[in-house]
């Protein structure tokens, strides 16, 4: 696509912006050691391409071979590196150690910082960021000043994906995440990320609270025990998918990826008990293929709607 003579820059036409770290994930046994894409905000930015929804990431990436594994990863989906993104001179890892026991020891060696949006970008309809890159220094500064230069252009959802390695005290941590909950609408944490921000209240007590701060919409996922979606006005307890579990490595971003392509697909029923439903279902249909085959592995387009088509029948003999 041509403006005046000038093609567009890389971007434009994106339905969703992810904002937030690319990394590799070493997993180190006595048997060897095996390197994987990872990163939360990466691992969404992955799923929403694979599920057909034109998405672009922000995000540091090393320029080295690891860098170019990660580029190679994310655009062979199809996700659109936005300028800026290859800003470090090596690849930030995360390395988990796994005893004969089965203990793991854990080791990070991570750099963020940011390269703020290219003005000229048309605002996405929604962004998402969250993780790492919204707590660690000097990155997190900048991922919040977009967060408020983006407030009103679009929906921005937020996932914390708690490190606590990785981050300062409770209190800190805690502050930083509730500025940001300020500048979002719709806000998803796992039960782990709940008890730790809050370990003296209850999922309802944390989403109530979180919706006091600004946002539309609380998400609190469960495993198997399903997820609590929850507005203003309605509190919403979906059950799991059921399904066999090979790992759940993933599960918490494909869960995202898909509750995102909710968002963008959900017409004009705003956050009514309907589509709250329809969102849950959704999110943990992409969550219960991802935990059924080994490693990050988040659905297409075509296996997300097989997956809904199932449940649907299901939930239909159910009621019968």
């Amino acid at each position: 696509m041509h403006n005046n003579g000038k093609p567009n820059p890389p971007g434009q036409g994106l339905d969703v912006v992810v904002i937030g770290e690319a990394l590799i994930d070493v997993v180190t046994t006595p048997e060897g050691t095996n390197e994987h894409p990872g990163g939360s905000p990466a691992n969404v930015a992955y799923g929403l391409a694979r599920l057909g929804v034109g998405t672009g990431l922000l995000t540091s990436m090393g320029n080295d071979h690891r860098g170019d594994a990660l580029e190679e990863h994310l655009t062979g989906a199809g996700v659109t590196l936005l300028p800026g993104s290859r800003s470090l001179e090596r690849a930030s890892t995360a390395t988990a150690t796994l005893a004969r026991d089965g203990s793991a020891s854990y080791a990070f060696d991570i750099a963020w910082d940011v390269a703020p949006l290219d003005p000229a970008l048309t605002p996405p309809r929604i962004v998402h960021t969250g993780s790492i890159a919204s707590f660690l220094s000097p990155g997190a500064v900048g991922v919040k000043a977009m967060l408020q230069e983006l407030r009103g252009k679009c929906i921005v959802t937020y996932d914390p994906n708690i490190r606590p390695d990785l981050l300062g005290t409770h209190a800190e941590a805690l502050h930083t995440f509730e500025e940001l909950v300020q500048l979002t609408s719709v806000v998803k944490l796992s039960d782990e990320d709940a008890a730790w921000l809050y370990p003296r209240k209850t999922f309802e007590e944390t989403a109530t609270h979180i919706l006091g701060l600004g946002a539309e919409l609380a998400v609190i996922t469960r495993g198997s025990s399903g997820s609590l979606l929850a507005t203003s006005t309605t509190a919403l307890s979906m059950p799991a998918v059921k399904t066999t579990v090979v790992d759940t490595i993933g599960a918490g971003d494909s869960y995202m990826a898909a509750l995102i392509l909710g968002l963008l697909t959900r017409g004009t029923g705003g956050l009514a008990p309907s589509v709250l439903d329809q969102l849950g279902c959704t999110a943990a249909a992409a969550a219960a293929i991802t935990v059924s085959r080994a490693g990050a592995r988040p659905p297409t387009e075509d296996e997300l709607r097989t997956q809904l088509q199932l449940q649907h029948q299901s939930r239909l003999h159910s009621h019968a």
